[in-house]
């Protein structure tokens, strides 16, 4: 490759953008990362600045037992397939095969700090928007992946993490940094094998980005706070079937059940010591009218502004869901999808960040911080790094988006590509430089 991520923001974003890949089945994604970072690597060997001691790809990347939210072998292989079609690396395949997908760039530069950077590569099952006042449909980048597209900018992230990598190759800075390219984000399920890996060990600072969450372009946010604390739960209530009209006595009503549940979750009872979220997305069950439903499948989450909070729902959820298959005679499983808990930002690092990126071209409104109202799992990482005596911050650098996250109109203002990638670029080398 000749040109470089910086001078073409744009053109590897909309390559992303055009092949979007649900959690721990971002085959072609994770092939693209890899072409990408060697092509860092041979072009920074080449100027003679050094290249990337480090391109960890699958297990290597993670604790490969720490994953959560893994899709069954069918959706996988079916992704696996797809993107070996499209023409992924088969030793980047080989690797990632059953789900373990992501990457992670490693560069030493000397005894500085060890600074590390989180974005997320997955995308939704959000079915793109197709008409022309959609810029991803007028300019023919829009997802080429049916019923799948990048509704929440993590597109955007991989292309800053590759700039910011980019960038520290090309400068002076003298440390370790580490680039995590993070799988499953949008169920939660790669944070925490990523932060329990080998390459979260020593991290003295951890910044992590997001894109736009109603912020818009020219806005930072040095360091968010708040963020909810969140659990993912699966229930099956297990009845028994009969005919409706002739024996509906001898049947165990499974829909009985979880109307009982859904409808006393939604009456737990908030707590005194903070916000708590309780929400049941999804529900499946029964086959005919006349058939006693004997299973209904419920996807539900609980959320809490601490993680003890969410706890707490967890639990009262879990109790709602077996005193109501209780009452109708029917048996429960309850299993926890995934989780993941509360970080925040730390002062001292926000301080850093913002300070920053008051002389960043393009930024205007530099804020502090706000509070996240959402959940994440960058926060495992966040947690693991300020348990050992680090300090993380979890930046948003706005962008104008015209339709909402997770919609299929969302889109990013390309200009907070490098708004993004100069702030953390030199916010890295800001940390480097104190240590001097």
């Amino acid at each position: 490759m000749t040109r470089t991520v910086r001078d073409n923001l744009r053109a590897v974003r909309r390559q992303f953008h055009r092949y979007p890949e649900p959690g721990w089945r971002e085959f072609y994604t994770t092939s693209l990362l890899v072409d990408e970072l060697e092509g860092i690597d041979e072009r920074s060997e080449a100027a003679g600045t050094g290249g990337i001691d480090d391109i960890a790809v699958g297990p290597a990347a993670m604790d490969p037992d720490a994953r959560m939210a893994v899709p069954d072998d069918e959706s996988l292989e079916t992704w696996f397939e797809r993107a070996q079609e499209r023409g992924a690396r088969e030793d980047v395949l080989e690797a990632a095969r059953g789900g373990y997908t992501g990457v992670v760039a490693r560069v030493r530069r000397g005894d500085g700090p060890s600074v590390g950077l989180r974005v997320d590569i997955d995308g939704l099952f959000v079915e793109e928007a197709e008409d022309e006042d959609h810029e991803p449909a007028a300019e023919g980048f829009r997802s080429e992946h049916e019923g799948v597209m990048h509704a929440c900018g993590h597109d955007a992230h991989m292309t800053i993490g590759l700039a910011v990598l980019e960038g520290v190759l090309e400068s002076d800075f003298g440390g370790t940094f580490t680039v995590f390219f993070q799988p499953a984000e949008e169920e939660a399920g790669g944070g925490k094998p990523m932060a329990e890996g080998p390459y979260a060990d020593e991290l003295d600072y951890l910044l992590a980005v997001h894109v736009g969450l109603g912020h818009p372009t020219g806005r930072v946010v040095a360091g968010i706070v708040k963020p909810l604390a969140m659990s993912h739960v699966e229930a099956t209530i297990l009845g028994e079937s009969a005919h409706a009209g002739k024996e509906p006595n001898e049947g165990r009503n499974a829909i009985q059940a979880v109307a009982t549940a859904v409808q006393n979750a939604y009456g737990i009872p908030r707590h005194g010591d903070g916000m708590t979220r309780v929400n049941v997305g999804q529900i499946e069950a029964g086959t005919a009218s006349n058939v006693i439903a004997e299973r209904a499948d419920v996807v539900a989450e609980a959320r809490g502004e601490t993680t003890a909070l969410m706890e707490y729902m967890k639990a009262e959820l879990r109790r709602t869901f077996e005193s109501a298959a209780a009452m109708h005679g029917c048996d429960l499983e309850f299993k926890v999808v995934s989780e993941s808990p509360r970080a925040d930002s730390d002062e001292a690092l926000v301080e850093v960040v913002y300070d920053v990126a008051t002389g960043i071209d393009g930024v205007d409104d530099p804020v502090r911080t706000a509070p996240f109202g959402a959940s994440e799992d960058a926060t495992f990482l966040m947690r693991r790094v300020q348990a050992a005596g680090g300090l993380a911050a979890y930046l948003i650098v706005g962008t104008d988006h015209p339709d909402s996250h997770h919609r299929p109109h969302f889109d990013v203002d390309e200009r907070s590509l490098e708004i993004a990638a100069d702030v953390l670029l030199e916010s890295t080398r800001r940390l480097e430089t104190a240590q001097r």
